[in-house]
């Protein structure tokens, strides 16, 4: 396949397969993120996504996880999504699993009985970014969305079967606003029934530093970064307070973080604690910042 570079999966999609059926991402005017900066937005046309999937397939019959590229696979059309789920299944005999990252529009845009097409088709897995559930840190980050709106459009994907793994970013409210972003982005996780929910570290590259803090600046807020003891205050209060209906899987597997994490939340809240205030005493040694990335 003829990728366009940048390309970007999530951690736990190391081992799949994936097929980039959209370029860049419809948004992309968050303030926190340059992934696809550098790209316009398009739709990878369909008759040369399935020659992709014919002829990758080929080599690919053991393959049993898809994921569906860019940051945006979810805008195309609910059809056109079917039939590329049907063709992937249809040349994919060990299939068991396709996934792709879910923007709050995507959810809001799409029909209940879209969402459940699309679930039934196969595509079982969406990744989501929170990011915060502080309403005005959301303005502050050009989200597009607010935390009514992600609930709305995050309940409908879950209520026809799809699982979810929600990310929050750490450091995003910064010293003024820390506590804000914690105690509000856990009120909107505890409004849900997640399937995972994982936390990277704020990280700003030059490119986009000053558009994240004029935008920030723009709301009549502070900003200033948080250290890495501070970020593990952040986690110890969000591993406190998320409190699910249901098991959830909870993790900090993304390359930023300082401290890996996994464990079931509320079951293991207790040895997560453990673990970050061995880190916190500097029992624990962090991961140093020359061995993190995006």
């Amino acid at each position: 396949m003829n990728y366009s570079y940048p390309l970007y999966r999530p951690p736990s999609e190391a081992n799949s397969l994936i097929f980039q059926i959209t370029e860049g991402c419809s948004f992309n005017r968050c303030s926190f993120c340059s992934m696809y900066r550098e790209k316009s937005f398009s739709e990878k046309p369909l008759d040369v996504v399935l020659n992709d999937i014919r002829s990758t397939a080929v080599s690919h019959l053991g393959t049993r996880r898809v994921f569906l590229a860019d940051g945006d696979a979810l805008y195309r059309n609910t059809d056109t999504l079917i039939e590329i789920l049907d063709a992937l299944y249809s040349h994919l005999p060990m299939l068991e699993r396709v996934s792709s990252y879910a923007l709050p529009n995507n959810l809001m845009t799409k029909t209940s009985d879209g969402l459940a097409r699309l679930k039934n088709a196969g595509l079982t897995l969406l990744y989501y970014g929170i990011e915060t559930g502080s309403a005005s840190l959301l303005k502050c980050i050009t989200k597009g969305a607010t935390p009514g709106k992600m609930k709305t459009g995050l309940q409908k994907a879950l209520d026809v079967g799809m699982q979810v793994s929600a990310t929050v970013i750490l450091g995003l409210g910064g010293q003024q606003h820390w506590q804000e972003h914690i105690e509000q982005t856990a009120d909107l996780v505890n409004a849900l029934n997640l399937t995972y929910l994982s936390t990277l570290q704020l990280t700003l590259g030059d490119d986009i530093r000053d558009e994240f803090m004029e935008k920030f600046n723009r709301q009549g807020r502070q900003y200033t970064p948080q250290s890495d003891v501070e970020l593990l205050q952040e986690q110890t209060l969000l591993v406190s307070l998320v409190d699910p209906k249901q098991p959830l899987t909870f993790r900090s597997n993304h390359a930023s973080n300082a401290l890996p994490l996994k464990g079931m939340l509320p079951t293991d809240r207790k040895l997560l604690l453990t673990q970050l205030d061995a880190a916190n005493q500097g029992e624990t040694p962090l991961i140093p910042p020359w061995q993190r990335g995006l």
